[in-house]
């Protein structure tokens, strides 16, 4: 029998349009004699929408909720009910019809979808899903806590300045002083919370740093400040799988003509890696070299690195994890781990003879894994708590 896979796509976010891309990517290449597929579409300002017009961009480009067949849906959060709820209008009026889900792929970037609020939606509603839980997925969208956790893992990373968006408008120049204290020119700032490059800036000198945290500030409230690196080498790696249980993926070298990857360069080129079973768009439209040119050395340190970063924010599903290699001083930084990749990082996973949609089959069973691994906590303690309170019960917690 068909598994019902209800893929979740667009969403609030600055990465609302990279989301639809991934969202429709998935659905194009998923085995449809294996999959029922059912299309939950979130607008920029968060209302939600299925409908089979939602598989085709066209519907996107010009977007009108009146489309025909677009029905306005929600997920119940009812444990085990495990379904999306729609409103159908009838002739004498309106009917809630419902669709049962057995997995929920969640294709959303950035807020709302990729920073563990969306899975905690799936947790509440008792539903498999695909991808880290919400504790791997907060973690990892957060900037400056992922740096944490993993510098306490022993994993290496480049030095940062944390703060917020209060401090620097509460005393802007004592924020400069300190993050030009504790590092040196270039400096990257970068909003905590966004991915896709968005809102990212380089500065030379304290005019530029001023503006580049003006920049982050209009997307987050959350800034990080960190090292720049001046001669450099980008490596991506994706690992899958559960926990401690999981694989690498090639490693790919992209191609910028910048100084870093632009939110234009990662998803509006078009380039050579779009040629693939995944199609073109997203992520795999970026110009790259797989594998990437580094040393077999190197290569086998990001591989293990990558398995420590995946275990270490108990990770599940596909993640790709992006590293700098500092050529003058010949270290290796992990700079940020991706728990929802654009493009679900298929392009990675082809060079090892694993096609997309074999890729998608192995998320769906991770997540149904997954599950079945929760299904084994207990969530219910008997006691006699509540027979033992009075009248008085009323502030009893000391």
């Amino acid at each position: 029998m068909k598994k019902q896979v209800a893929v979740f796509f667009g969403g609030r976010s600055a990465e609302h349009d990279v989301s639809i891309i991934t969202g429709l990517q998935l659905m194009d290449n998923a085995d449809t004699a294996k999959y029922d597929l059912i299309p939950v579409y979130i607008t920029r300002e968060g209302a939600w929408f299925t409908g089979e017009a939602l598989r085709n961009i066209e519907t996107f480009k010009h977007f009108d909720p009146q489309t025909k067949g677009l029905l306005p849906c929600w997920l119940s959060p009812v444990a085990g009910e495990r379904a999306l709820k729609a409103e159908v209008t009838r002739t004498f009026g309106k009917k809630i019809q419902s669709y049962p889900i057995d997995v929920a792929i969640p294709a959303m970037h950035g807020m709302h979808g990729e920073d563990g609020t969306l899975q905690g939606l799936f947790e509440l509603a008792d539903i498999p899903y695909v991808g880290p839980a919400v504790l791997g997925s907060a973690c990892g969208m957060d900037k400056i806590v992922m740096k944490s956790v993993f510098r306490d893992n022993g994993i290496p990373v480049l030095d940062a300045v944390a703060f917020d968006r209060g401090e620097f408008e509460l005393d802007r120049e004592g924020v400069l002083d300190r993050i030009e204290g504790a590092l040196p020119y270039p400096i990257f700032v970068k909003p905590a919370n966004l991915g896709s490059s968005i809102g990212i800036s380089k500065a030379s000198d304290r005019a530029s740093l001023q503006a580049a945290v003006e920049v982050a500030i209009h997307y987050d409230h959350r800034i990080l400040a960190e090292k720049g690196v001046n001669h450099l080498k980008e490596v991506n790696c994706s690992v899958l799988g559960i926990g401690a249980r999981a694989e690498t993926s090639e490693l790919e070298e992209p191609v910028s003509w910048k100084e870093f990857l632009t939110f234009e360069e990662k998803y509006m080129r078009g380039g050579k890696g779009a040629k693939s079973s995944g199609g073109k768009g997203g992520m795999a439209s970026l110009d790259r070299k797989i594998p990437a040119e580094i040393t077999p050395e190197q290569a086998q340190r990001i591989r293990d690195i990558s398995l420590q970063a995946f275990a270490a924010l108990d990770c599940c599903g596909v993640v790709r994890i992006d590293y700098i290699i500092d050529l003058d001083e010949e270290k290796i930084y992990l700079n940020e781990i991706n728990t929802l990749p654009g493009s679900f990082a298929f392009y990675l996973w082809e060079p090892k003879g694993m096609p997309y949609r074999q890729l998608i089959d192995r998320l769906v069973e991770l997540a149904q894994e997954r599950f079945a691994i929760k299904t084994k906590n207990a969530f219910a303690f008997q006691s006699a708590l509540l027979q033992s309170q009075g009248g008085g019960a009323k502030g009893s917690k000391r």
